[in-house]
């Protein structure tokens, strides 16, 4: 197989990484999905990785809580799924870096865009943490910025289900889901795979989304090699 893009970013919810524990890290499931990662690493792509923590804390948990200390222990909580990737994904022999938003010097680099670009030219995964460092913004939004600055070809949205649907499937037997949408469309139908900012950020900057299941099989890599599979959101 071989790639269509030289350079990703790939959104992972921290979710993703609980498996059917629905809270912390599942190690057979890291497993699985680092083996995706390095799948795809040695088709020669470089690789940058978003990580949420929704397997530990998200800030709108928080209810009484002051919301920007909510949303930062939520940054804290990606550090740790961060952190898990690059050791499981460095036990595969594959080089990474975790950088973080928030300045965490000890146990991982500070985010410096030209550090990042330096590492993913080397062939090593950069793992992005802390979301952008700031309160009231999602990792989603996250995604999209660091995508937009490093000049990503396509943003990878990983996810529990196989695309985008027209309302939410859990809840409507008859969803429909949509092979391919304008970022327009996704607004103004209200769609919720991704939020509206970073729908926004993509649109301003021409990034194409493609929302999959992330456990479907070979799923990145075919994501990667430009095999028809979840929702093209463009």
């Amino acid at each position: 197989m071989q790639a269509v893009y030289k350079r990703v970013i790939i959104k992972l919810s921290g979710e993703a990484l609980a498996g059917e524990k629905g809270n912390g890290i599942d190690e057979k499931v890291l497993d699985k999905i680092t083996d995706q990662l390095k799948a795809v690493k040695d088709l020669g792509v470089e690789i940058g990785i978003i990580v949420g923590g929704g397997n530990f804390w998200r800030g709108r948990q928080g209810r009484e809580m002051d919301r920007s200390t909510a949303d930062h222990m939520g940054m804290l909580a990606t550090v740790i799924n961060a952190l898990g990737l690059q050791d499981a994904l460095e036990r595969k022999g594959v080089p990474t870096r975790v950088q973080t938003a928030l300045t965490i010097t000890r146990v991982a680099e500070p985010y410096i865009l030209r550090k990042a670009m330096s590492h993913l030219g080397k062939g090593r995964v950069v793992i992005f943490a802390c979301g952008t460092g700031n309160p009231y913004f999602t990792t989603d939004t996250a995604a999209a910025l660091r995508a937009a600055e490093i000049g990503a070809e396509v943003l990878l949205l990983a996810k529990n289900v196989d695309g985008i649907y027209d309302s939410d499937p859990k809840l409507n037997p008859n969803a429909k889901k949509l092979d391919q949408v304008s970022y327009k469309d996704y607004i103004a139908q209200g769609l919720k795979a991704m939020d509206t900012t970073a729908i926004t950020i993509c649109m301003e900057n021409e990034i194409n989304v493609l929302a999959f299941g992330l456990f479907e099989e070979n799923a990145l890599v075919r994501a990667v090699c430009g095999e028809t599979i979840g929702t093209l959101i463009k």
